[in-house]
């Protein structure tokens, strides 16, 4: 869903102006689009509809051989490039040189836990075993803090290397200068002009960092780290240096990559895509034990990072034990890792089951406060008791269904609460909640465009409410009006196959940055919806010529989507949604995601 204002002399794709979601459907690509895909297919030989997939995502005509063979030989950058990078590798080999004590200090979220298992496993093989510290989200909050960082040096620390974080941890980094021990950082996190003490700061961030790789994660960043230090390794002539494949490890970047949601551009597709091939050899026993769990038969795809082992590795952080996620991806005991994976699946299955609880408990003060959506420009909800590592996926879930950006904080006894914020695409979230700082509604608050967390205070909450109002209305109010569907393309039942899906697979992976093709299924006979489960709704859909196509429109059952549906059995319709690959019991099919519904003439 794009919510970029729409050109009314640009005619809606299949006529659709408002549809079940209340969205216009438009062509992803115009008629300049269209001679590019048309160059791009008779150049280099790519079947047309993969080369409308890259015209339309704004990839150049010479450019789209190298972009569907995307490798880290000819992305990466040297590391060099890197501000601090060469300082950083350095002092990282006088540890391994000297048997140094390194502590890893890492985020509690997916990109953390493997940027933290990336280090510690680098180490591992050079002979240095690492601790790995992963704060608690409750009773530590994110990043390093001086009690934490005074404990680690009490243990013997010589060295701490912090991952996904650190950048902004001015304080607390100082602790470690005024005890003598060197820190390096190395994050993405955007920064201001002032920067911790610390021995280096790798973050392509940075103000003065002009490599051009903010787009990258954490994990992203830590490999670049590892490869120069592996340079300067093999070129001392390190024993062990040779025999170090850092590819192999392409998996763990690759799963920070997309749990973290950064673009799919550049060099992170050559991180996911190599990375997917790893994953697939299972070599990481963790990775492997969370497959396991989740039950996921067929090859690893971005999806089942996303979706299924995310959150599983998430739920450690969220309402267990933080470290349980890092630990297990640095495992090479399949029992152990066995363990903690079952573990984890276990407070995954709980922290569902406390969200749904939450999630009705939001949605009703919602529906209370603000009727379907359009009496506000932001939704907040606040309830005491609620789990404060939960709010972030409350405030996704609401932002989905009203449509508008909208937070969640749970109050504890006392009366301060923790909030976590979503936004609609256009909206920059992060910036209304510095301004609210600012303003002295917040005791603290920051985040990016589309995503902000918060500490407020009870008494304050009203006026947080009329504040975030009065600067958002007329911007949401633009950016809802003009919810549009950008459509790649048309297709029959008939011609929805495999071949077609694996056509499709060649200019991805896709994700942030590089979306998954949406396609119409146009005039076809709705013969059947019908509820799955306690929110989905499964559909049938029939060609004129006979043929079917089975779809699945998740979390639709509440929603206009999920009504429509349920209320056009029998009728003509276009939908609109996304093809894969489904595989079931050894069995290989297409699968039909019902993104968007409307009525045909």
């Amino acid at each position: 869903m794009s919510t970029e204002p729409v050109d009314p002399v640009i005619r809606a794709f299949l006529g659709v102006e408002h549809s079940a979601s209340g969205q216009r459907w438009m062509s992803r690509s115009d008629q300049a689009g269209q001679n590019r895909a048309l160059a791009i297919s008779q150049l280099h030989g790519i079947p047309e509809l993969v080369a409308r997939v890259l015209a339309g995502r704004g990839v150049g005509v010479d450019e789209a051989p190298a972009f569907l063979d995307p490798t880290i030989r000819n992305l990466m950058p040297d590391p060099s490039k890197l501000t601090d990078c060469d300082a950083a590798a350095r002092r990282i080999v006088e540890a391994i040189d000297r048997k140094e004590r390194v502590a890893i200090f890492g985020d509690y979220d997916v990109d953390g836990a493997a940027s933290s298992a990336l280090m510690a496993r680098f180490l591992h093989h050079f002979g240095i075993e690492a601790e790995i510290y992963i704060p608690d989200r409750i009773f530590e909050g994110y990043g390093p803090n001086a009690a934490a960082i005074d404990q680690l040096i009490e243990r013997g620390a010589n060295l701490l290397i912090t991952v996904d974080c650190g950048s902004t941890s001015i304080e607390a980094l100082g602790a470690a200068e005024r005890r003598g021990v060197d820190v390096v950082v190395i994050d993405h996190h955007q920064m201001g002009h002032e920067m911790p003490v610390c021995h280096a700061l790798v973050n392509p961030n940075r103000e003065d960092d002009l490599s051009g790789q903010g787009h990258l994660c954490a994990a992203g960043v830590v490999f670049m780290v590892l490869v120069a230090t592996l340079r300067v390794l093999r070129e001392a002539g390190h024993p062990h240096a040779r025999s170090l494949d850092l590819l192999a490890w392409l998996d763990l970047v690759a799963l920070a990559t997309v749990c973290d949601v950064v673009p799919l551009k550049g060099l992170n597709r050559a991180y996911v895509t190599k990375g997917l091939i790893a994953a697939r050899h299972q070599n990481n026993a963790g990775m492997a034990a969370l497959l396991r769990v989740a039950g996921i038969g067929g090859p690893v795809t971005p999806y089942h990072f996303g979706f299924l082992l995310g959150p599983r590795i998430n739920a450690g952080g969220r309402i267990g034990d933080a470290a349980l996620g890092s630990r297990l991806l640095t495992l090479d005991d399949a029992a152990e890792a066995d363990e903690i994976a079952a573990k984890l699946d276990e407070l995954n299955r709980e922290r569902q089951a406390m969200e749904a609880i939450m999630l009705a408990e939001a949605e009703a003060e919602a529906m209370a406060e603000y009727g379907t959506g359009e009496r506000a420009a932001v939704i907040v909800t606040a309830k005491e008791n609620w789990h404060p590592g939960i709010v972030g996926l409350l405030a996704a879930r609401l932002k989905e269904k009203f449509k508008r950006p909208a937070f969640a904080i749970a109050f504890d006894p006392l009366g301060k609460g923790t909030g976590s914020g979503r936004s609609i695409n256009g909206f920059d979230m992060g910036r209304m909640v510095r301004a609210a700082v600012d303003e002295g509604l917040l005791v603290k608050g920051g985040g990016h465009a589309m995503a902000a967390g918060l500490t407020v205070e009870r008494s304050n909450l009203g006026r947080l409410r009329s504040f975030f109002d009065e600067q958002a209305t007329s911007q949401v109010s633009a950016l809802a009006a003009n919810q549009t569907l950008k459509i790649d393309g048309a297709i029959g039942a008939s011609g929805a196959t495999l071949a077609l899906v694996d056509q499709l697979e060649a200019a991805g992976p896709y994700g942030s940055g590089h979306p998954q093709p949406i396609f119409a299924v146009p005039l076809h006979r709705l013969k059947d919806a019908r509820p799955v489960g306690t929110t989905h709704i499964k559909i049938t859909l029939e060609g004129m010529d006979g043929k079917r196509l089975e779809g699945i429109a998740f979390r639709a059952a509440e929603t206009d989507l999920g009504h429509f549906l349920m209320n056009n059995r029998g009728n003509q319709v276009h939908v609109a949604g996304t093809l894969s690959a489904d595989h079931w019991q050894g069995n290989r099919r297409v699968q039909f995601r019902v993104m968007d519904a409307a009525k045909a003439p």
